[in-house]
């Protein structure tokens, strides 16, 4: 099948052409950025030109920051085109809910991806859970803006999420592992007096047979970077470490993890849903970021330069 990604910036570039360029299913067709190209692939600025010179085209994957995300979505399912989106899916939780919307319309798939769900041991750890009554649960998210994000601007604008555009990759993780629906009761956000969206922030969620839930995400981290979930149950303690790469249960580390890495088991994914004319598209990581932003309490911390 024929795909074209919008938005040629670092995530492109590291995780999704690689995949596609690698993929038994896809072939990169055509790009869309203001500046970013690939080298030998049909290259356009403008949404009509591509959707005009590219009608064979099977499938958009969008790489576009969140916030101007939305009309190239609509314009890609208005053409009868299966739509893949980068995480987060959208700005908003209601321009999510137009897009599932219109690819029911259009009959066409619509993936809202995560892809820190892909992790090689993130279903290893949502079967070691289930059955067992959850104690407490921390996640410890801590990372290096200036690595992962290099000058990225938008990333500190209304609608770029701020800490949470790493946290929520956490976020995916805990609402793919438990089966139980939690509800942030608490939270703290840390926003730079230069900046509009936090550079750190600390959650409580309520949980429905009372277990202690909590995350901790924070972009201020140098050295080693942190992205563990430690659960403790009734039956023992289980640890994802490196984003869910990892997992030990009582400190024994365990094996048996996913061979493919994350974003080829994405497009391996939206594949599958193009052939069964499926949307996959949950907001739960979303939603929570969401209702962080609605409880939060914001706390004015040190200006943040790049």
């Amino acid at each position: 099948m024929k795909i074209a990604v919008l938005g040629i910036g670092k995530i492109a570039r590291d995780q999704h052409i690689p995949a596609i360029n690698t993929s038994p299913d896809w072939t990169l067709a055509a790009t869309l950025s203001r500046a970013g190209t690939v080298d030998g692939v049909p290259a356009f600025t403008d949404m009509d030109a591509m959707l005009r010179h590219c009608p064979g085209l099977d499938a958009v994957s969008l790489c576009l920051p969140p916030g101007p995300r939305l009309p190239y979505a609509e314009a890609a399912l208005k053409a009868g085109l299966n739509v893949m989106l980068e995480k987060p899916p959208g700005a908003t939780l209601s321009e999510c809910r137009s897009l599932e919307a219109l690819a029911r319309a259009k009959g066409v798939a619509l993936f809202a991806t995560w892809h820190s769900r892909e992790a090689a041991m993130v279903s290893a750890a949502r079967a070691w859970l289930k059955g067992k009554r959850l104690r407490r649960l921390n996640i410890i998210w801590k990372e290096d803006v200036r690595k992962w994000h290099p000058g990225q601007d938008w990333v500190w604008e209304p609608g770029g999420l701020g800490v949470f555009d790493a946290g929520i990759n956490a976020l995916s993780i805990l609402t793919g592992i438990l089966s139980e629906a939690l509800h942030v009761s608490a939270a703290t956000l840390h926003v730079p007096e230069n900046r509009q969206a936090p550079i750190a922030a600390s959650l409580a969620f309520r949980h429905p047979e009372g277990a202690e839930v909590t995350a901790e995400f924070d972009w201020r981290q140098e050295g080693p970077q942190t992205w563990d979930i430690i659960a403790e149950t009734d039956a023992g303690t289980m640890v994802l470490t490196r984003g869910g790469a990892h997992m030990a249960v009582d400190g024994v580390p365990q094996g048996g993890g996913r061979e493919q890495g994350e974003y080829p088991r994405l497009y391996a994914k939206m594949a599958r849903l193009i052939a069964a004319q499926a949307i996959d598209f949950d907001v739960s990581p979303m939603i929570h970021t969401a209702d962080a932003f609605l409880r939060g309490e914001r706390r004015t911390t040190t200006a943040f330069h790049w």
